[in-house]
């Protein structure tokens, strides 16, 4: 497939427009495109090393790393492609290589490290937890478990999510269990940290907050007590001040 380029146009068009035109007809769309003789994959592979070994970790280096991860290069793969080619090109180089790899790659780790905690617990992650965003302090997600008896729900945080203060009011019964799954979290009513199989009961009209450690993720089952004019009342974030007191 032939790839499509317009950069040399768009930033040289027309300064030099014959750069410009062997740059995106011949370089993008002829040597870049014969993929019967080698994949793109293997030319994101040649180019960043290329790049690299003369040092140049600039903007177009970028391009060919953004390229590289869309054309099939693992974060593991290209982890190893640049410590290989440290010994050949120079250390100094690599780390700077390294340090522009990390951030194309970032969304990569995250998804590694959530896929991670889906396999330590049986329960699925669920969809991102939009329709209670606004009270929570970083990205949640929420799977119905059980809604006919009794709620249950697993409710999952990213590293350093929590969600506000809140009340869970009743008039009669009511209140919340917290069953922890997997991860690491807290719950305040009191600094208490949360390990697997941990319960929490927490009665109507205590106001609390509970969610992941900073550099963990972590999930609980959310279990509805049932009760008598429940209702929840959210109040205000936890301040990072309180946060980090938990650390």
């Amino acid at each position: 497939m032939a790839v499509k380029q317009t950069a040399g146009r768009d930033a040289l068009g027309e300064f030099a427009p014959k750069f410009a035109e062997l740059n995106d007809e011949v370089l993008f769309g002829q040597v870049w495109s014969r993929e019967d003789k080698l994949s793109l994959r293997d030319r994101s592979l040649v180019t960043v090393v290329a790049l690299m070994a003369q040092g140049l970790t600039d903007s177009s280096f970028r391009y060919h790393l953004t390229a590289a991860k869309n054309n099939g290069i693992t974060r593991c793969e290209i982890a190893e492609i640049l410590t290989h080619a440290a010994f050949y090109a120079g250390w100094p180089k690599a780390w700077a290589a390294f340090r522009m790899a990390k951030e194309v790659w970032a969304e990569d780790a995250a998804e590694d490290a959530k896929a991670k905690h889906q396999s330590e617990m049986v329960f699925p992650i669920g969809a991102p937890n939009d329709g209670f965003a606004q009270y929570f302090s970083g990205k949640s997600y929420l799977a119905p478990l059980s809604t006919a008896q009794v709620g249950i729900y697993n409710v999952t945080f990213e590293p350093g999510c929590r969600n506000n203060w809140h009340i869970h009011h009743a008039a009669k019964g009511g209140g919340q269990i917290l069953v922890r799954v997997a991860g690491r979290g807290y719950y305040q009513e009191w600094g208490k940290e949360l390990h697997p199989g941990d319960v929490v009961n927490i009665p109507p009209e205590v106001k609390h907050w509970h969610g992941a450690a900073p550099d963990c993720w972590f999930s609980h089952l959310a279990v509805e007590v049932p009760g008598e004019g429940t209702s929840n009342e959210w109040c205000e974030p936890v301040s990072e001040e309180t946060y980090k007191e938990l650390r």
